[in-house]
């Protein structure tokens, strides 16, 4: 008995810091530090106890499956302030939060058991302390009591202070609950050696013996903690008394230093004043006089300093790169070059709507037509979503109706014109005698085209079959744009404009969607040209995927994300265009585009980047360099020298009010404007898309369920007549039961892709010029 006493007895602590009687291993820090190791946890009654990684961290106790798992899955957090912790057994011990978490867990080992539970119960009392703090009102470290002097770094010096204080108060409470913590497990350790004393030696000594060395050993590790602790606060201490007083003497002498600067810049602003007013009356005089020679002279040095300024300004154009320093200098001697021919071509392309307005005189006698720059305000209608989600259980989310709410009061063809919203690019683009050029301004052109989609997380209205719309902007901006709903299962629109200044674009989109659950993924079908009359040059893209976030919880946010790749099919060039997926964890700009321009051997000539809602910008490559080859990721890691970035396109900034009219663009807010003259399937006369707009919102749900019915009804007339002519012998074997043909578009194969599409045949605005609209079906 008094041997095992004895034994117990030797395991106290070395408070003088020696070697301990075993081996050493991580002594738990306080909470606020970061406390890792691996602990089995309970998972079920199949697979058992698992082996997960647990980080103790600022009063929270998570877990991962493995280490690397940190930097993105968080299997599950607790919050210790809140917690009980309990011990089971030797190695067993449970953490739960009310009831909503319960954490069953087992240590390797008895010792490793008992840090875990120390650094636990630092944790939760400090998570405690932290949580009554943010509670009250009271600040014990107030900002005005730590000024330590004037100036501008003032600000940085006290927030240093403070954070030093807190840091050190930190530590005090450290102290204070390893004290308290000490006197818990000293009082039990010596009620169980008293315990020992009266006890006989039989069966009960072994346990008893065994409770007393874990709570030993308890003691020992917190008074280790404890001293860890004191040893941390004499070291901050000490280091930081100094300090303060050097950053106290600093900021007086930066006072001081201060304010000479002040009086010295005001005695320079008073001599300056004096100068000025001198110049102007002497300037006067020479005027007077008639004679403007010094004047001439002096201005004439003035320009020579600009032009010597703006050189040294080109002067670090080029990423810092190596490179052999003979290219350096034949580089920088082009420089100047290169930057005149480009300012000439953007001067003749800013220059040519004044003389296309020249040419035509007689549009000036007639006024442009004024455009609307209001609509009614989004009314602030709740909205059930479980009322409409009970109805579409077993059914394909395709073919339920939806109502309006989700809506915004323009249908998908009008949103499809709106790729239109920066037709000057392609105006600049047909006036580049560089291909490679026009490449850089339909690639911001196919960028712009989802500028307009940030805040717009309304759905336009799907099309009913023969739906059309029509957007000429000849006089204001020179094109004619038509589009019609070609297909209805699968949805399907044809898109064409036509410009009098060159150029001309098609496309057929086909919209496919998945639901993710907490995310939409929409995803357009079809390829967009764009021909050039004057070059010849015939260009095609397809559009990257967007992505609708927060659909069933949270608000709605809208993302791009994918790869465009340009191809120019007459001279072969080609544009790579990168649209980075938003990431939490990314440094990058969100929204981020970047993009190369290389010619059909390979060879960038020009680097894009920007975002698809700000803006783009271009720089010339002048010399390339490709590193890693052998590797996976050789293309990432090529370098391009390029001249300073300019400027390729910018966003519009929004109208007043946007936000409660949809967000719409200047543009956006034109296109449902009523206008005579248009056809008779144009998605302006769509009734419950009108009312939608005035605000009706109960009006327009009625009068969309009418419609889709009617269309429905259509479809099925259609289906017997192909029935019957199928049964008559009238038609092929084969045929589709919708015998549906677009009035505008004809269906045919595309010479480039191979694509079966519908193009514009002609016809509709000659038929406009005529009002004759007979063949037009009613669809309203």
């Amino acid at each position: 008995m008094i041997k095992d006493v004895r034994f117990i007895l030797n395991l106290k602590p070395d408070f003088g810091g020696g070697v301990m009687s075993e081996p050493k291993s991580p002594t738990p820090t306080p909470a606020g530090d970061t406390y890792k190791g691996w602990v089995f946890k309970w998972t079920n009654y199949i697979k058992g106890y698992q082996r997960r990684w647990f980080v103790l961290s600022n009063g929270l106790l998570s877990y991962y499956r493995t280490q690397a798992e940190m930097g993105h899955t968080c299997r599950g957090t607790i919050n210790l302030a809140t917690a009980v912790i309990s011990v089971d057994d030797a190695c067993n011990f449970v953490i739960s939060n009310g009831g909503a978490q319960t954490y069953h867990l087992k240590a390797s080992s008895e010792v490793e058991r008992q840090r875990w539970i120390t650094a636990l119960e630092l944790a939760k009392a400090k998570a405690a302390r932290m949580q009554a703090e943010s509670d009250d009102s009271g600040d014990d470290f107030s900002p005005s009591s730590l000024q330590v002097g004037g100036g501008q770094g003032g600000g940085h010096q006290n927030s240093e202070v403070q954070s030093t204080l807190r840091t050190l108060g930190s530590k005090v409470e450290d102290l204070s609950t390893c004290n308290d913590l000490i006197s818990k497990h000293g009082s039990a350790l010596q009620r169980s050696l008293s315990e020992l004393d009266g006890l006989r030696l039989t069966g009960e000594a072994g346990d008893k013996i065994r409770q007393v060395t874990e709570r030993a050993t308890l003691f020992r590790i917190t008074s280790n903690a404890m001293i860890n602790a004191c040893r941390d606060f004499l070291s901050l201490a000490q280091s930081h008394s100094k300090r303060w007083q050097k950053a106290l003497q600093a900021e007086r002498d930066q006072r001081v230093r201060l304010e000479e600067a002040l009086e010295q810049l005001a005695k320079q602003h008073n001599h300056l004043e004096r100068a000025f007013k001198g110049a102007a009356q002497a300037h006067a005089i020479v005027d007077n006089k008639g004679t403007a020679g010094p004047g001439k002279g002096e201005a004439s040095d003035e320009d020579d300093e600009n032009e010597f300024f703006d050189a040294m300004e080109d002067a670090p154009e080029f990423i810092t790169v190596p490179a052999d320093p003979q290219f350096h200098k034949r580089s920088s001697s082009n420089v100047s070059g290169l930057n005149t021919d480009m300012c000439a071509d953007d001067q003749s392309l800013n220059e040519e709507p004044l003389a296309m307005n020249q040419e035509s005189p007689s549009q000036e006698l007639v006024p442009l037509r004024k455009r609307r720059t209001r609509i009614p305000d989004k009314p602030n209608y709740s909205l059930n979503l479980w009322s409409i989600m009970k109805n579409c259980i077993g059914k394909d989310l395709s073919k339920i109706p939806m109502p309006v709410n989700f809506n915004e009061p323009i249908s998908m063809l009008q949103r499809l014109s709106e790729d239109l919203e920066y037709h000057e690019l392609l105006d600049k683009a047909a006036k580049c005698h560089s291909s490679l050029e026009q490449m850089c301004y339909v690639a911001a052109f196919c960028v712009s085209a989802y500028s307009t989609t940030v805040y717009r997380t309304g759905k336009p209205f799907n099309p009913l079959l023969g739906e059309t719309y029509e957007l000429d902007r000849r006089r204001e901006s020179g094109y004619r744009s038509l589009c019609e709903q070609v297909s209805h299962h699968p949805p399907a629109a044809a898109h064409h404009a036509i410009s009098d200044r060159g150029w001309t674009l098609r496309q057929e989109i086909t919209v496919a969607s998945k639901f993710r659950g907490k995310y939409l993924s929409i995803m357009p079908l079809g390829t967009i040209h764009a021909i050039f009359e004057k070059s010849n040059n015939h260009y095609t893209w397809k559009k990257v995927t967007t992505t609708v976030h927060n659909i069933i919880v949270g608000k709605l946010w809208i993302d791009q994300s994918g790869e465009i790749d340009i191809v120019n099919h007459t001279t072969g060039d080609r544009c790579h265009l990168k649209f980075a997926p938003y990431s939490y964890f990314s440094r990058d700009v969100a929204r981020k585009v970047t993009g190369v321009v290389m010619d059909k051997d390979g060879k960038a000539h020009y680097v894009l980047s920007g975002t698809w809602d700000e803006k783009m910008e271009f720089s010339r490559v002048m010399q390339s360099s490709r590193g890693g080859e052998n590797g996976t990721e050789g293309k990432q890691k090529t370098v391009y020298q390029t001249l300073k970035a300019r400027e390729l396109w910018k966003r519009n900034p929004l109208p007043d009010g946007a936000e409660s009219m949809y967000y719409f663009t200047a543009l956006a807010l034109t296109l449902n404007e009523p206008e005579e003259g248009v056809a008779p399937t144009d998605s302006r006369r769509r009734p419950d898309q009108r009312l939608m707009e005035d605000g009706r919102w109960e009006e327009a749900n009625g009068e969309k369920q009418r419609l889709e019915e009617k269309q429905r009804s259509a479809r099925r007339e259609r289906e017997r007549e192909a029935a019957s002519q199928r049964a008559s012998g009238q038609s092929e074997d084969g045929a589709p039961h919708d015998s549906h043909k677009a009035l505008w578009f004809e269906s045919c194969e595309d010479q480039i892709t191979g694509e079966q599409v519908h193009i514009y045949k002609g016809g509709y605005w000659e038929t406009k010029e005529l009002g004759s609209w007979e063949g037009c079906p009613d669809i309203f």
